[in-house]
């Protein structure tokens, strides 16, 4: 605060102004001395957070049998970072259409849990998620929600962003250009008229996808195309790059879920793919606050 005063003490007024380099003065010293108590305030406020947070962390963690309760990722980047197709997911004309990645540069060490389709709605799961706080990010295949939508509007209440997985979980390649784009837009559409807003991130069933794919996507509104870099179960993590660890910034797939295709429910497989992200120093960040 100091260093403030002496700043604005030092500053007169300008030639063209009609205060006195004193008022002058005084009224910068009082603008940063303002300013100063509001980052105080926000600091302060962010603390408080912070500290409420890591305690229903701990105390969710003892009830839904984890280990360690979670780590808490650091705030969102005022400067969201630049997101560019990753190597080997390049097609002709791709800087005009919606970046393809797995991974979010980052020097954080956070990573997103993303959730695929919408076959399994355990209400367990819902209640865990809700009470570790954790965030995550899900992309609906109509064909399977359609049968229980309040169970993803309780999920959107939540805050969670619900995103775009086409009608019918297609294999994209092997339509058309038209038929991809009904799939995508159908999607956009049923997604915007039930939940009330209209998709900004979409990803292909199974990952596939071609040149046609990306731009249907674009003409449907879709402004980026994440894929993963790791998928969880509940006994077990399969990963994608050759050093099978986590990195900044990575991407991770998961799906709703149950025992009839699982060796364990989706609460399982959170308890699973938490105690591997905490273990390695991790926390689980909001996708769309970096995109």
């Amino acid at each position: 605060m100091a260093a403030l005063l002496v700043a604005a003490l030092g500053t007169g007024c300008g030639a063209g102004g009609s205060e006195t380099p004193d008022k002058a003065a005084k009224a910068k010293a009082a603008g940063a001395a303002g300013e100063q108590a509001g980052a105080a305030g926000a600091l302060g406020t962010y603390a408080e957070k912070l500290k409420a947070l890591q305690q229903a962390r701990i105390v969710a963690a003892k009830k839904w049998g984890l280990l360690k309760p979670p780590l808490v990722a650091p705030q969102a980047p005022k400067e969201k970072p630049e997101i560019t197709t990753r190597d080997g997911f390049e097609v002709e004309g791709q800087d005009e259409l919606p970046p393809v990645f797995t991974t979010v540069p980052t020097e954080e060490k956070v990573v997103f849990l993303t959730i695929d389709d919408g076959a399994e709605k355990d209400p367990e799961f819902l209640k865990m998620m809700q009470e570790l706080k954790l965030p995550y990010t899900a992309f609906l295949s109509d064909y399977l929600v359609r049968d229980n939508y309040p169970y993803f509007k309780e999920m959107q209440a939540a805050g969670v962003t619900l995103n775009n997985h086409t009608l019918n979980h297609r294999y994209m390649p092997a339509l058309s250009y038209e038929k991809q784009r009904q799939e995508i837009c159908g999607q956009q559409d049923t997604i915007e008229k039930t939940f009330g807003k209209r998709p900004t991130l979409f990803r292909p069933p199974y990952g596939n996808y071609n040149e046609d794919t990306l731009r249907a996507a674009k003409s449907c509104g879709i402004k980026a195309v994440p894929l993963w870099n790791e998928e969880a179960f509940p006994n077990r993590m399969d990963w994608r790059e050759w050093d099978k660890d986590l990195h900044p910034g990575d991407i991770i797939l998961t799906h709703f879920r149950g025992k009839e295709d699982w060796k364990g429910s989706m609460t399982d497989m959170i308890r699973h793919v938490m105690k591997t992200v905490t273990d390695k120093g991790y926390a689980v960040a909001r996708l769309e606050d970096y995109l």
